[in-house]
């Protein structure tokens, strides 16, 4: 199968999300190399479902090629607060938002799939040319993920 014959993949990754931290680099003394790492040691297991099932999910099919479109739906948990008490205590709150607003932020969430979706569905993130990044609360926790080769 040629790569561009891939136009389009979408699947879910359920489980947290959890945002990449922020990059540190440092010199290795005894190599000189420079070592990269990810300052948020909670993103490894995320990324590694997120790896599994984009796996999973291309099968034979070739690293998509070109510029790329990503359409990310993040799903988080609700906090308690958003629902009642006592015998209401599974009742949503009317006042309860539907868009997530809090922390983590959608651009470190965002960069944890890009990283674990690289040599996986795609060569390098670089190709990734457009992004639609949702967050909601939801009673499914994890990531819907699309992407689509742009013509």
């Amino acid at each position: 199968m040629n790569p561009t014959d891939v136009k389009e993949v979408s699947f879910f990754v359920p489980g947290l999300p959890a945002a990449a931290g922020s990059k540190r680099g440092f010199v290795n003394k005894k190599t000189g190399g420079v070592i990269i790492t990810d300052a948020n040691k909670k993103s490894k297991p995320w990324q590694a479902q997120v790896r599994a099932v984009a796996a999973a999910e291309m099968g034979e099919a070739p690293l998509m090629q070109g510029a790329l479109a990503l359409i990310v739906v993040f799903t988080l948990p609700r906090p308690k607060s958003h629902f009642g008490t006592g015998r209401n205590a599974s009742v949503l709150k009317e006042s309860a938002p539907f868009f997530h607003t809090s922390a983590p932020d959608s651009t470190k969430l965002t960069r944890a799939i890009e990283d674990a979706m690289s040599k996986v569905v795609w060569i390098d993130d670089c190709l990734v040319a457009e992004q639609l990044i949702r967050k909601v609360y939801g009673d499914r926790p994890g990531a819907l993920i699309t992407v689509r080769r742009m013509e």
